[in-house]
């Protein structure tokens, strides 16, 4: 039955569209156009449709609301304090003030009841293909007949801006090949950008362009005033199975202003005349600022009470479930209250010297397919490189629509093609779905592509791991356009991400332990093409600690630290020099996050006083002086060629290695030198 409208419904609109008016000009900041214009679609979206309880934003069968169009952040605030997520009146009067929750643009870690953290445009619609995604494969997993305990919908509002990027394309093109129903889009048409009118660079059909990737598409002309156009258009979206839904909404940006319509009430605050005068035009006083009328309340509320009662009744059927599918509902359970299978790392193999030399990408797969049984909820996949990644372990079904032929729901293996940014960017949703962690390889040089997601993944603290294989010069003939140099310090600089270069099987399996525990940190595992050999003195349990020493001796004259490939060079360098007569220390350092938040003690036990320390990596010196008062290293691009040749030619041997540890030692010889952890703060 298609829902009737009210008063009481244009006040819900027009009072969210006043408290944008009023937070962006009470912060002297922020993007008031989105929300004025969007305001009709969002009430309809949440008061007559959305399943959600304000009480618990965690409930695992809610649908969800990702705002792609993240500057216009107001609108969703307006919505998490009217419904009761916990925003008060005085938290939307702190729009974009240090320390708020509700900052300038929506961050999942810091506001309750937002999903993802969007901003960069077209991050945020890329991240709901990944929520629908995960929904997918939940319902392939666990729904059976009298039990549908998944049947969420995923809705999305993008402007043009996330239209026009091309993360958006990449994302959006993988949900129409997977006919994801249960994802719907709504299409800001409003014609600005911050340029001004979007004639000047988008000239496309855009629901053309969707139709093509295998969406639906729908256009309601009178966004400003029908609501029963969106409603009726949200009907037929959700009625149509086998297909995501565009609705193409055409809207007046900063409806009500004297400015309506341009780029002039886009990203600033509207004059106080001009807020007068919309509240007046909407009925309000326009004396008083940040006002809620009662009614508007009592209506939010009385669909957030709808939601909690739903998810009364999912609780229900859940425990029920759990009754007679014991093996899927301990799954669900484990996935409920984001815990692990218990036990689950002992699965993880272990190597000493009697074992071959491995490239790390194969010990990666190894790691899979001992994990992947018995750990459900890794869901894994490729940027079309499964064969050189090495991430689809034997057991593995594709995740894919059953129609494809090529597998169905409850697969848990993506073939994302090649889109790296894509991949990024959904891996990020289907973590933020809750009780799946989500992996996806491509090569080291390729996650550069997905840069922008990668910082997401941090700053939303999602633990998405990143499978980087081919992590150096090492890769050999693909020569410089291949070969990642700067790529490592990139990452490495980024705020909370663990960047893993394990130098055999035992750190590769320490890098999978800490990735696979994590719960707010996600990972990048730099793995290589060559073989590497077991190395002595290696294990997960020091590995974990992000840097150990791997080989210890009293009195050295020299540390050398290093990580990956380099490591076994680096051992083999330590016996030339001692046959020289100087002693020699090697100091492993897979991971700086995971070493960095190691107890300083412990630091200073890896890196101590005395003498000085030489840094050995193939990749850009950058960032190295934090543990080194030396570095070797490259700071050109790589070359083509074998990779022994390429490795020689760099100087990377145990000989050249050795030469530069014996000139760092006679460069600080008769200097009194303290750890390069050693700082004023």
């Amino acid at each position: 039955m298609s829902p009737s409208f009210e008063k009481v419904d244009t006040l819900a609109v027009d009072t969210i569209r006043l408290l944008a008016v009023d937070a962006t000009i009470k912060a002297n900041s922020g993007h008031p156009g989105a929300p004025m214009g969007c305001a009709p679609i969002a009430h309809v979206l949440f008061n007559k449709f959305m399943t959600f309880n304000p009480k618990n934003p965690d409930f695992l069968n809610r649908d969800r609301f990702v705002l792609s169009n993240g500057h216009g952040c107001m609108l969703i605030y307006a919505l998490l304090h009217l419904y009761g997520y916990g925003l008060t009146l005085d938290d939307l009067k702190n729009f974009r003030q240090l320390g708020s929750k509700t900052p300038g643009h929506p961050e999942a870690a810091d506001t309750p009841g937002i999903e993802v953290t969007t901003g960069p445009l077209g991050q945020g619609v890329s991240n709901a293909v990944g929520l629908a995604i995960a929904q997918a494969h939940y319902a392939g997993r666990f729904n059976k007949p009298g039990y549908e305990l998944f049947n969420n919908y995923t809705y999305s509002i993008m402007g043009d801006g996330c239209v026009m990027e091309g993360v958006s394309s990449e994302a959006c093109s993988i949900a129409g090949h997977m006919k994801l129903g249960n994802l719907i889009v709504f299409y800001d048409d409003n014609h600005i950008s911050i340029d001004g009118d979007t004639a000047q660079a988008l000239t496309e059909d855009v629901l053309k362009r969707y139709e093509a990737y295998g969406w639906q598409t729908i256009h309601v002309k009178d966004g400003d005033h029908d609501y029963s156009a969106i409603a009726a258009a949200i009907e037929e979206a959700q009625a149509c199975k086998d297909k995501p839904t565009i609705i193409k909404v055409t809207t007046t940006i900063g409806f009500g202003s004297k400015l309506q319509g341009t780029h002039g009430v886009h990203g600033n605050p509207l004059k106080k005349d001009d807020a007068a005068h919309v509240k007046e035009l909407f009925g309000f006083d326009p004396n008083e600022s940040f006002v809620v009328p009662q009614e508007v309340y009592d209506l939010c509320a009385a669909t957030a009470s709808k939601g909690a009662a739903a998810e009364i009744e999912w609780n229900k059927l859940v425990e029920k479930y759990e009754s007679e599918f014991s093996d899927l509902g301990a799954d669900l359970k484990l996935r409920i209250a984001g815990k692990l299978p218990e036990g689950w790392e002992k699965s993880l193999p272990t190597y000493t010297t009697s074992d071959p030399a491995i490239a790390s990408r194969k010990l990666s797969e190894t790691v899979l397919n001992k994990i992947c049984d018995v750990v459900p909820q890794l869901v894994g996949g490729s940027a079309d490189l499964t064969g050189s990644n090495y991430t689809r372990w034997k057991t593995a079904v594709d995740l894919q629509p059953p129609s494809s032929g090529f597998g169905d729901y409850s697969g848990r293996y993506i073939r994302y093609g090649v889109r790296e940014h894509g991949m990024g960017a959904i891996m990020n949703g289907l973590a933020a779905y809750g009780g799946i962690i989500p992996f996806g390889g491509t090569f080291l040089n390729f996650v550069s592509y997905a840069a922008g997601a990668v910082r997401l993944s941090a700053l939303s603290e999602v633990p998405v791991i990143w499978v980087a294989t081919h992590d150096s010069i090492g890769l050999g003939e693909d020569g410089p356009t291949h070969q990642p140099i700067e790529t490592l310090a990139h990452f490495r600089a980024t705020p909370n991400i663990m960047v893993w270069r394990p130098a055999d099987g035992n750190e590769t399996s320490a890098a999978y332990y800490c990735a696979v525990s994590s719960k707010h940190t996600p990972s990048i595992l730099a793995l290589s093409r060559q073989n590497l050999p077991q190395l002595e003195g290696s294990s997960i349990e020091k590995a974990s600690k992000g840097g150990y020493v791997l080989k210890e001796t009293e009195g050295a004259d020299i540390t050398i630290v290093s990580t990956g490939s380099e490591v076994g060079l680096s051992l083999d360098a330590t016996k030339i020099l001692e046959s020289k007569g100087y002693k020699t220390r090697l100091v492993s350092l897979p991971d700086w996050c995971t070493f960095d938040k190691q107890p300083l003690e412990y630091k200073l036990s890896v890196f101590p006083d005395g003498h000085p320390v030489l840094s050995v990596e193939v990749m850009t010196t950058v960032g190295w002086g934090k543990y080194s008062h030396e570095q070797f290293g490259i700071d050109t691009f790589g070359a083509s060629g074998p990779y022994l040749q390429v490795y020689a030619k760099f100087g990377f041997t145990p000989e050249g290695i050795a030469e530069r540890a014996e000139k760092t030692i006679t460069s600080w010889k008769g200097v009194t030198l303290r750890s390069p952890l050693r700082k004023a703060f």
